[in-house]
This record gives structure tokens, sequence and C-alpha cells, in this order.
């Protein structure tokens, strides 16, 4: 991999998005190696660019993870202070969280965004959810009771331009809407705003095992994360409540005439 250097001239920010998509195929080994070198490499590779100096770089906005912490499956409310894991995610994330940090010798501000589950009308985990739902076999996954930590994407974006015109922030923050739910209840909320009945029983971990493999953990499992910490800075939720961000992502849209 390499990078244009004079595409850091003139620019005083930078928001590092890149990394493999986790859910896009089963783990091998070979794409557990892509997750991690996607992220890590690419990261470590902005850090080079920038130590050679001749740019005005003061702000690197990196993408994170709340996989940091792994999957705790319980009441427990988890802050950034929370030590990382130690599946597979958490690692991923801790590695890539350490190549950002070495931005920081090199006297630029450090802000890294753990993203928790991303809802948009757009793909991902809100579609995936609401496809068998509209199809009459939707159900909760494993036992229901897992904590799924979302956010809507419109306070993701909003998120990452805050860090950006707040020099007073460094370090992690979490993505997170203050209303995590459990897999259950957003399975069931999702129903009743498609206006469809939930009839099939849960699906079982050890099915989604077989047919997810490894990567079957990430909806198995899950973690009460809290936004205190970035709200405390000063940023204000546009969509943190999930009734109505279901309905803005799920109704359809009415074009005016």
């Amino acid at each position: 991999m390499k990078v244009d250097e004079e595409a850091f001239q003139n620019i005083d920010t930078i928001i590092h998005l890149a990394g493999a998509n986790v859910g896009d195929k089963r783990w091998s080994a070979g794409w557990k190696k892509e997750i991690l070198d996607s992220r890590v490499k690419s990261t470590r590779l902005l850090c080079d660019t920038v130590s050679k100096g001749g740019h005005t770089v003061k702000t690197v906005v990196s993408a994170s993870a709340i996989g940091y912490y792994g999957f705790t499956d319980g009441e427990e409310t988890i802050t950034e202070s929370h030590p990382p894991g130690n599946d597979f995610l958490s690692t991923v994330v801790e590695q890539w969280e350490k190549e950002a940090n070495a931005l920081q010798s090199l006297g630029v501000r450090v802000v890294k965004i753990r993203v928790g589950i991303v809802l948009s009308d757009r793909g991902g985990a809100l579609q995936e959810m609401a496809r068998p739902i509209k199809f009459f076999v939707g159900s909760p996954l494993g036992s229901g009771d897992q904590y799924v930590s979302w956010i809507h994407i419109d306070d993701v974006c909003r998120m990452f331009i805050f860090a950006c015109e707040n020099s007073n922030l460094s370090g992690p923050y979490n993505a997170v809407a203050s209303e995590p739910v459990t897999n259950r209840m957003l399975t069931k909320r999702i129903a009743s705003v498609l206006k469809k009945p939930l009839i099939l029983p849960p699906v079982p971990g050890f099915v989604l095992k077989l047919v997810l493999g490894e990567m079957a953990d990430v909806v198995i499992h899950g973690s009460k994360v809290s936004p205190d910490k970035i709200m405390k800075a000063g940023f204000q939720f546009t969509h943190d409540d999930l009734d109505l961000t279901l309905h803005n992502l799920l109704k359809p849209k009415i074009n005016p005439v």
C-alpha cells in the first residue's frame, strides 16, 4: 500500500475509516487476516506518511469499534475505561487503536470513535434484521437477551464531524445511542414498525454457529455500552429514541411534490 504524500498538503484534519467489512463473508483464516491487516496496515501507513513531515496535519479522527470491549453479555454498563476483551474482534480493534495512538508522538491529536451497531436505511445490520421479518420468518437470535448498542447512521457522521471541530476531544469515545436494547426487544420493535408478526421461536446459538461459523459470536453476544463521555463533551444526538429511529429508517420516504 502507498499514499500520495501531496494529499496531505494544506489540510489539518484526516478522518480514517479504512477497514474490510467484518460481516462481508464467513471468517476463514484468510478473511480474518484481511480484517486485521486492512485496519492495522492502513493506519500504520498513515502514521508513517505523517512522520515524514512537510504537512499541516493536526488531527486524525480514526474509526474504531465497541468490539474493543469483547462480549460482556450482562447488565454491566461499559465505558471507555473498560479493558479490552480477548476474542478475535477485540484483538483487532486493540491493535488498530495502537497504530492510531502512534500518531500522538508526532504531535497529532488523535480521536478514536468506537462505533456500535449502525442502523441505516442503506444496508447493514438493520436491513439484515428487517428482511426475514418482512417475510414472516424473523425471530430473535440466540438467547435474545444480549444487548445491542446501536446508533443511527446520521449520528455517527455527526459525531465524526464533532470530533474534528472540537479540539478538546482526544482518545476513545463510544458512538452508541443512550438506549441500548436486547436483541429480542430490537426484533420486536422492528416487527412492530413493519406491522409484521413474530411467529418463530428464537434461532438457537448452535444453529447460528453452524451457518456463520465464528462470526456468529457477533450476533449471539453483545455488550451494554454507554455514550456518556461524548455527551459530557457536548455532543447531542438527533436520533436517540429507538422507535423514532426505526420509523425514520424503515418507513418509505415520501418525496414532496
